[in-house]
């Protein structure tokens, strides 16, 4: 066990894990921030994505002990009031279905609007294609990163 100090969601945590523990179990089971979603632990499906320095990144594949001073942003981090494009869009065009995978889908749009405000057709599937949705709302949750652009841009 070694001690890590993370920057999460604006607040400094101190944590006692081992080294190689992926920063989703981290956050879930040492800091009860629970969502960040597990789905398959490979980095494959997308549910445990989170921003890290910015970045959308998978954090089952992140070991706590590349953090160092690396800001981690979490779904509960985004907007502590839903008040982020992205989740309104996501609410206005009721994309979720099971929701299992859209805290996911969220941090990974919010990343991309970040980078390219006015993403094109093929931008958001080239970079949403990491993020897996097993009940297909992939229309919908497209039609949200449309209306969230937009609404960013106003």
């Amino acid at each position: 066990m070694s001690k890590f100090y993370l920057k999460v969601n604006g607040k400094k945590y101190e944590v006692d894990v081992d080294p190689s523990t992926p920063v989703l179990w981290v956050l879930r089971d040492h800091i009860n921030l629970i969502g960040t979603k597990y789905g398959c632990g490979v980095g494959a499906c997308g549910a445990c994505t989170i921003h890290f320095n910015g970045r959308a990144l998978k954090s089952c594949q992140l070991p706590v002990s590349a953090v160092g001073v690396q800001e981690i942003t979490t779904i509960e981090g985004l907007s502590e009031t839903g008040e982020h494009p992205v989740q309104k869009a996501w609410l206005a065009l009721d994309v979720a279905q099971c929701g299992y995978c859209q805290t996911g889908q969220i941090m990974a749009a919010a990343s991309l609007l970040k980078s390219k405000p006015n993403p094109t057709n093929e931008d958001i599937d080239t970079f949403m294609s990491g993020n897996i949705c097993r009940c297909g709302t992939y229309v919908r949750i497209k039609d949200a990163i449309k209306l969230a652009a937009k609404s960013s841009t106003k």
